[in-house]
């Protein structure tokens, strides 16, 4: 693609000499010229032609000179057009003036054609630099938007109404996502298999951003399609299923580490798999809290044939489960800290009598908020709460 030019000088010999010095340029469609011979001419030239790239304009000429014209150039504020300005040698004050009024690059008279040469390569080679920023520039807000719209198309997958059952009286629960990009890799979901039976489950996608976020849809639809209105033998069979179809095929080898459960309604027994994810706490009413001691599986999408283990725990009323994804525990601050553990149990202590879900999620966001500080939020951050308050 030729680099268009426009000349402007009112030596009329100007335009015969450009010609024939860069004719081998212009031939090979190097360069393409416009000629004109006064400043009002250049401004109609620019008009008609809104793709020229350099303007060479001699400073000294009648009607309007090239310092005025360049003060026109930068009203129509046109970035990509360079301007090269041509004066008599030794003439530094007007040169300085140009300078100042934005052009970028000056030749002095008589001209060394193979000085300006290399002045319009030089120069086309800055506004090739510049319009690939403006399309990297531009594609990156492309890129933003889509991310934003990725965004919202998480979260909406989410549940995201709470309380989720305001007409029963036996559970309350609440859950969180705060993705560490714009998109994450977490994932919580729950929904009521039959009316005594809750389905729940928190994840963690191994890598972060789109592609954990496309893990994560494929994997929170598969359980909510394997589980919903199903009537299961063993919850570890089910999972078992689930590990083969998300390990077939999964040439990215990303995996989800998942806490996998059904609360029964009515007896407050929680069946779980654990597919290496971190232990949750049992806020027990009127006691304490304590982490969940369990067997730790295999992460989902590894191994297809995995062999899970159903483990048990029992929730009386008023009980608590809290469930986390690492974003909590492992958070940082600028000293280099961790939330840790301990953290997280101290935050949730206050709350083992007859707490709100919602309370409790609401206190973790903002002490690791106040905790991480002026740090970056290095991971995704999830939070899923159940409080059992049987019949």
């Amino acid at each position: 693609m030729a680099i268009k030019i426009l000349s402007m000088d009112d030596e009329l010999d100007m335009e015969m000499l450009i010609q024939t010095r860069f004719r081998k340029q212009i031939r090979e469609k190097r360069y393409e010229f416009i000629f004109v011979h006064n400043g009002v001419e250049a401004l109609e030239a620019l008009t008609e032609h809104s793709d020229i790239d350099i303007v060479l304009s001699d400073i000294n000429m009648p009607e309007m000179d090239g310092l005025t014209f360049l003060s026109h150039l930068n009203q129509i504020k046109k970035s990509r057009i360079k301007a090269v300005m041509v004066s008599a040698h030794g003439d530094m004050d007007n040169i300085r003036r140009a300078m100042n009024l934005g052009a970028f690059d000056f030749i002095t008279k008589p001209i060394n054609f193979d000085d300006l040469d290399i002045t319009i390569d030089k120069t086309a080679g800055y506004i090739e630099m510049v319009i690939q920023h403006e399309k990297e520039r531009d594609q990156l807000v492309s890129i933003q938007n889509d991310l934003l719209i990725a965004r919202d198309i998480q979260q909406s997958m989410l549940p995201k109404i709470f309380p989720p059952f305001p007409q029963r009286k036996d559970l309350d629960l609440h859950g969180f996502l705060e993705p560490a990009k714009s998109v994450g890799g977490d994932l919580f979901d729950f929904f009521l298999i039959d009316e005594n039976h809750l389905f729940f489950i928190i994840g963690d996608v191994s890598d972060k951003g789109v592609p954990a976020c496309m893990f994560m849809a494929i994997t929170k639809a598969i359980f909510k399609t394997h589980f919903l209105h199903r009537n299961y033998e063993d919850i570890a069979d089910e999972v078992k299923e689930v590990n083969a179809f998300l390990s077939e095929d999964n040439d990215s080898f990303m995996f989800v580490t998942a806490f996998v459960g059904i609360l029964d309604l009515q007896t407050g027994v929680v069946e779980y798999v654990d597919a290496g994810h971190e232990p949750p706490f049992i806020l027990r009413k009127d006691k304490g809290v304590e982490p969940v001691v369990k067997t730790t599986g295999m992460a989902l999408g590894i191994d297809p044939d995995y062999n899970y283990k159903k483990q048990i725990l029992t929730l009386t009323p008023g009980d608590t489960l809290f469930m986390y994804t690492d974003g909590v525990t492992d958070a940082n601050n600028k000293a280099g800290d961790r939330f840790g553990t301990h953290r997280a149990e101290e935050v949730l202590m206050p709350f083992v009598n007859a707490p709100l879900p919602q309370d409790i999620n609401n206190s973790i966001r903002q002490h690791l908020k106040d905790f991480i500080g002026e740090n970056s939020q290095f991971d995704d951050i999830t939070v899923l709460t159940i409080q059992f308050n049987g019949n």
